[in-house]
């Protein structure tokens, strides 16, 4: 009988947990589902998933990856922000407003979604990315944090700017019941139209 020798792993033979740990550097948890440990490398943002699209559509806003579990989006930033957003909230005069905001830190877990380029299991609700890490791309420094004046780093996404808007747009979806036309047809947006002359 042949001797057979099992070939090593690798990161792309189907262990998602592998994968995260050898290409991003992110602690990770066996499943199933996998997770991923925050408050290590990243903290994560999360919200309603209609008030995440908005914030996505909003022009010039830098985030860094995007997950999507079922209604709930979640948005990762800086290690630390999620102790920073309870006093930001309140910096913003958010503070005291019910908002469907909440942060994952220190001692947290996010279900990891497939990784980028795997196929998944089509499950309804499960984790994907909306927009994904890349290997060699997933730095801290790319992600949203609080940014100190004068360190050389304008270009990096802002936290405060992202909290500014996740408020805003959790603010209205809780408004509007996570419907735009649930507003009365006498309060609904319409176009405008210019005085000509």
């Amino acid at each position: 009988m042949p001797l057979t020798v099992p070939l090593p792993r690798t990161p792309l033979d189907g262990d998602p947990a592998r994968w995260y740990e050898n290409e991003l550097g992110w602690a990770a948890v066996d499943g199933p589902p996998v997770q991923l440990v925050t408050g290590v490398r990243f903290d994560v943002l999360e919200l309603p998933a209609a008030a995440g699209r908005a914030v996505l559509r909003r022009r010039g806003l830098a985030t860094g990856p995007v997950a999507l579990m079922g209604r709930r989006m979640r948005l990762l930033v800086a290690a630390g922000s999620a102790e920073e957003l309870p006093g930001l909230l309140d910096w913003l005069e958010w503070g005291g407003i019910s908002l469907d905001l909440a942060a994952l830190g220190a001692g947290g877990r996010m279900t990891a979604p497939i990784p980028p380029g795997w196929s998944g299991s089509g499950t309804p609700g499960a984790a994907v990315w909306l927009r994904a890490p890349e290997p060699g791309h997933e730095g801290e420094s790319s992600l949203p944090a609080l940014r100190a004046a004068g360190r050389g780093d304008a270009g990096a996404p802002c936290l405060v700017r992202l909290v500014t808007a996740a408020a805003a747009e959790c603010h209205r979806v809780r408004l509007l019941g996570g419907r735009p036309d649930a507003w009365p047809v006498s309060q609904q947006r319409t176009p405008q139209r210019l005085a000509s002359s």
